[in-house]
Order: structure tokens, then C-alpha cells, then sequence
């Protein structure tokens, strides 16, 4: 809706940045209103973009003053007493409905914009320093005696005069150790059970297989055990449990595999759980 042009005439229709609606107790708030004004009196507001009309607070007509007027002074003070009245609680109404906030009424925190209040913490304050306080055990990483690999580095010319260093011994060591985990991949055990025939009898018999390889393929305990901890401990849904194992191991599992552990390590645990 363009905005008309302000003119000389008592009649024109003129914008508010806000306006109130107060309908049985209930108030909004236009963001933008057209305010229709004839003869000095507010007799029209149109909600911008939604066409719905608020009933508009009148200034006393001329009639009424000089009514008021003829009855004397104290009825002209009520009767502009009143209208203040009016203008008071409409104003205080904007005001109660521009302050509320997700803090003190019904609204959403998405609703408080840019006003949201900035989250404060509801730790207690205390005097001592930030850091690790006195008596603190603290833990840092040391070097070891016997590290699992040594690596090392040969110098086999001198930096300034670029002479050869092959044969020369190396007086000391400067060390450095780097901790780390060594790339992990699935390891295959293959069982392999020896089945002999009896020179006496003619009867075959075969070797057992450990306890718990059951199937020609299948997974072992260990990694069973990492599902499980993942899903139950760690609380990844299955879809994240099978990203974890395909992005650390490289081998892809199906999430009925990790079912199938947390079925059997629950069926383990049931009766300890029951005892306690």
C-alpha cells in the first residue's frame, strides 16, 4: 500500500510506526498502521498488510466541550480527565506488550530477536586462580625408557662446510619422542581344524575349535565388544557406530551386526544384573 501524500486538508491519512488493539482484554500490536484522520479526529486504523481495523480513541468534538463548558468547570476537567484516562491505559498496554520476552511471559526465546539476554553461568564465583591449584596431581606426558620404536637420523655432511659425515661416530643423541596409536585395521584369524582318519578303525575324527568360533565367518569378541561400547556406552546411534568403524578400521559392519552383540552381551549380563 503506497503512502499518501501529506497534504493542507484537516482530512489525510497519515502512518504510525505502532498502534494497539485492545479487544476483550486481548492486545496487538501492528507493526505499521494507516491512520485516517478527518477534522482533526482519529477515525480510522487499517493494520497494514492485513486490513483489520482497532477502534480509535476520539479527541472530544467541539459539542462535547462546549457542553462540558455550559455545566462548568468541573465537567470540563472530567471529560478531558476521562479522555487522559483512556490515552494512559492505552499507552501502558504498548508498553506492557513491547516489554514481554521469553523471561516473563509465554513466548519463545526465538521471539526475543536481538534482545536475547546473554546467558550467564551458574557457577558460583571464588578467589582461587585460575590453572591447577596447590596440591593439584598433575598429569603431563614423559618420556619412557624402552619406546616401542627407535628411528634414527643420520647426518651425512657437515652444515657449514658440506664435508662428509658417513664415517664419523656420533658423539650424543638429542631425543624426542612422538606418542600416537599405529594405524589399526581388522586382523582375520583363520581356525583350522585337523580332521584324521584312523588306520585301525577307518573312523574319522577332527579337532575342535576354540570356544566361541562357531561359524564359518564371524566377527570376534574384541570388536564385538567396541560395538557395544560405542552404542550402549558412548550412546551412538547405530548409523554413527557403523561411521566410526568404517572411518577407524576401513571395514564396513551393518548395524543388525551391532544388535546381535548388545543382544548377546546383554543376554551375559543379565544374571549379574539380577543379583545386584
Amino acid at each position: 500500500m503506497p503512502r499518501p501524500k501529506q497534504g493542507h486538508s484537516n482530512n489525510a491519512n497519515r502512518w504510525a510506526a505502532i498502534s494497539v488493539k485492545v479487544i476483550n482484554e486481548t492486545i496487538s500490536v501492528t507493526a505499521q498502521a494507516e491512520i485516517t484522520i478527518e477534522d482533526n479526529n482519529i477515525v480510522k486504523i487499517v493494520k497494514a498488510g492485513h486490513n483489520l481495523e482497532m477502534e480509535p480513541l476520539r479527541l472530544p468534538s467541539e459539542e462535547e466541550i462546549g457542553a462540558a463548558y455550559e455545566q462548568g468547570k468541573e465537567a470540563v476537567v472530567t471529560l478531558f480527565h476521562n479522555k487522559l484516562q483512556q490515552l494512559l491505559i492505552r499507552i501502558q498496554a504498548l508498553e506492557d506488550q513491547i516489554a514481554k520476552n521469553s523471561r516473563n511471559s509465554g513466548k519463545p526465546p526465538s521471539s526475543d530477536g536481538l534482545n536475547k539476554a546473554v546467558p550467564k553461568s551458574l557457577r558460583k564465583r571464588h578467589r582461587k586462580k585460575s590453572g591447577g591449584q596447590a596440591g593439584h596431581i598433575g598429569y603431563t606426558l614423559k618420556s619412557v625408557e624402552k619406546p616401542d620404536h627407535v628411528n634414527v637420523h643420520l647426518v651425512v655432511q657437515c652444515k657449514y662446510c658440506n664435508g662428509s659425515l658417513k664415517r664419523v661416530k656420533a658423539t650424543r643423541y638429542e631425543k624426542r619422542q612422538v606418542f600416537d596409536v599405529p594405524r589399526v585395521h581388522i586382523e582375520v584369524t583363520e581356525h583350522q581344524a585337523e580332521i584324521k582318519e584312523c588306520p585301525d578303525c577307518g573312523a574319522e575324527s577332527r579337532a575342535m575349535f576354540p570356544v566361541g568360533v562357531t561359524q564359518p565367518v564371524q566377527y570376534g569378541h574384541e570388536i564385538k565388544a567396541q560395538m557395544v561400547y560405542f552404542n550402549q556406552y558412548q550412546m551412538l546411534p547405530l548409523e554413527r557406530t557403523v561411521e566410526v568403524f568404517g572411518a577407524l578400521y576401513d571395514h564396513p559392519i551393518s548395524e543388525a551386526t551391532i544388535v546381535e552383540a548388545t543382544q548377546e552381551v546383554s543376554r551375559q549380563v543379565t544374571e549379574v544384573n539380577s543379583a545386584i
